[in-house]
């Protein structure tokens, strides 16, 4: 039990000894004037009545208060599921465009490769004919010279 609900139980249980050990007091009849008329009624009665009303009437306040608090907070609940669920959405979308881009950036990125490999092929080819071109033009001169390597 709360400690709240210890305190009220306790006061609950003064209240209810003090009416038990005051009954006689409490039932003795007075004459209570209603503006037309005039009854013949004991106030005590008439004042813990009149406390048992103020009290439910505050209790079933509380309960109201409650179940709106609770109403609310299942809406709150709710809504924050939704967002949730929506957020984790967007990161997932968000997770496979980044994935396609990726994809996309390593297909160019092999395509580039590729055409920079077969410029160098074709770069190291044509160097390869110029020396080979250079080598043969030289051997011809060394043969039109008529000189022999040693």
């Amino acid at each position: 039990m709360r400690i709240r609900s210890l305190f009220l139980l306790i006061v609950l249980l003064l209240v209810a000894g003090f009416l038990a050990f005051n009954w006689q007091a409490i039932t003795v009849p007075v004459k209570f004037s209603l503006l037309l008329t005039t009854i013949d009624v004991p106030v005590g009665l008439v004042m813990v009545v009149v406390l048992v009303l103020v009290v439910a009437s505050f209790g079933g306040y509380l309960l109201w208060s409650q179940a709106e608090t609770l109403s609310a907070t299942r809406r709150h609940a709710a809504e924050l599921r939704a967002q949730r669920t929506l957020a984790e959405q967007a990161e997932s979308s968000r997770l496979s465009e980044l994935r396609a881009l990726i994809h996309g950036e390593f297909a160019q990125f092999g395509a580039r490769m590729a055409h920079t490999e077969e410029l160098l092929r074709t770069e190291i080819r044509d160097q390869g004919n110029a020396i080979a071109a250079s080598i043969g033009e030289l051997d011809d001169r060394l043969h039109r010279t008529g000189g022999d390597l040693p």
